[in-house]
Formats: C-alpha cells, structure tokens, sequence
C-alpha cells in the first residue's frame, strides 16, 4: 500500500481515507469485516488495507472508486465508534498502488513505487545521519571547553572539535551511480553488463583499474538506480554464490 497518513492540516481530496486510532487488539480480517460494512454504504471500495506492523497498527486504508464516496465518508464517520473507539478520519496524502494501477497501469504503478523507495531510502538516511549526530556530539560542560591536551614529541595532533560524520553505505540517498563490492574475481564488463544493463536507464559499467571485487554502474536517472539496487543487492555471483553489496555511490 503506498498511502501515506494524513496529518493535521489542509490535504487535497482524494479517494483514499486515511484511518486512524482503530482497536489494535482486533484482528487484522475482523477489522477489513467492520471497516467494510460500515464504509461500504458511501461508495464502491476497491482495497481496504490494514496491517499488523508495529508503526502500521490503529490505522487502515480505505481505497474508494471516485473522491466523491470519500469526501461523504470522512463526513459523515469521522468520530464514529468503532469497538469502542471514535476513528479519526482524513484524506490520505498520495495516491493508494490501486488508484495508481486503475488510472495509469503497471507502467505508471512502477514509477508510483520507485518514488515511494526512493523517499524511503531518503528518509532512512537523513534518521542515520540524526542519529550519528546525536552520538557523536561533545558533552556539554567545562570539560568540553577546555583545550586538548597534546604530548610533545610523541607526534600526537591535536583534534578538531567537531568529529566527521558519515552515514553507513546502507542508508546513502539514492542517486544514479551504484558501487558493487563483493564482486567474484570472474566479473567482467561484459558480465556486469548482462545483469545490471537490463534495467531503466542503463548507460555503462565502470571497473576500477588494478581493483578487484569493486565496479560502478551508471543509468541516466535515480528510478533505473532503484530498480537496479532493489533486485540486485546481495544477488549471488560466481562460483562460490557469494552475494554481492549493492549500494548508492557516495557522493
């Protein structure tokens, strides 16, 4: 489902509500049972989705056939009860993969969920880099005003005050450029090509002179880039079947 909650505010209609503050002790195919029966009598729905993830629990879904049928729902049961809780009802911020696929088809539905990777993986790095942040700032105090102490003639360097952050490989934004390590010391250009050429985009793959286990291909965009890194990451090559790493070039 690639519905995104509302939040409080002005979101545009659309024909998707968003539900929350359900029962979480319910089970998952008793709540769609409730939710249909009582969102049914506003319109044709087309997917109702509820799942049982930790972030995901207390909300659902409710995929409509036009906006109409959502606006009169969100209306008319907003507050109403439902095992003993008043649901909150609003539009959701994007379109559900079903709107997606009914309006535009699979070619439209793929674009639809590489942007939704997309986000994602840019918001996993941007929690990476907060976190780092937080681990690494200098305690507040005297302590942290003083000088450092250097010990002469031992070659030691005084260090600068704020340290370098890096975010791990695995939480890079996507961007266009992918570096393979891990690669079998059998892979060529050739190879490479046959795997990561069949994606949206493809331009070329770059080896590194003198450098085995390590290559860069490059498409024309981030959507052929995430394609390529979501089938490919930890893909077994060679004759060892050794998975190979799959991640975004550090910019």
């Amino acid at each position: 489902m690639a519905a995104v909650p509302a939040s409080t505010g002005s979101i545009p209609p659309n024909n998707t509500v968003y539900v929350r503050n359900l029962e979480e002790r319910i089970k998952i195919d008793q709540l769609k049972v409730a939710l249909d029966e009582i969102f049914s009598e506003y319109g044709n729905i087309i997917e109702i989705v509820a799942k049982t993830n930790l972030k995901a629990k207390g909300q659902a879904f409710i995929v409509f056939d036009d906006v109409e049928s959502a606006t009169r729902a969100i209306d008319e049961i907003n507050g109403f009860d439902l095992f003993d809780k008043p649901m909150v009802l609003d539009y959701a911020k994007t379109r559900s993969d079903a709107t997606v696929l009914r309006e535009g088809g699979n070619e439209e539905l793929e674009v639809h969920k590489r942007r939704r990777l997309a986000e994602k993986e840019r918001k996993q790095a941007h929690e990476a880099l907060e976190a780092q942040k937080k681990l690494k700032r200098p305690p507040v105090g005297p302590e942290s005003t003083r000088p450092a102490k250097t010990a002469k003639g031992a070659g030691l360097k005084p260090t600068s005050g704020a340290a370098t952050t890096v975010i791990p490989d695995e939480y890079l934004p996507p961007n266009k450029i992918l570096f393979l390590r891990d690669l079998p010391d059998t892979a060529d250009q050739d190879s490479l090509t046959a795997v990561f050429g069949r994606f949206e985009g493809f331009q070329e793959v770059r080896l590194v002179p003198g450098r085995k286990g390590i290559a860069f291909v490059e498409y024309e965009s981030e959507s052929g880039a995430i394609s390529a890194k979501e089938a490919t990451s930890g893909m077994p090559m060679g004759e060892n079947g050794k998975p190979i790493r799959v991640t975004y070039q550090r910019q």
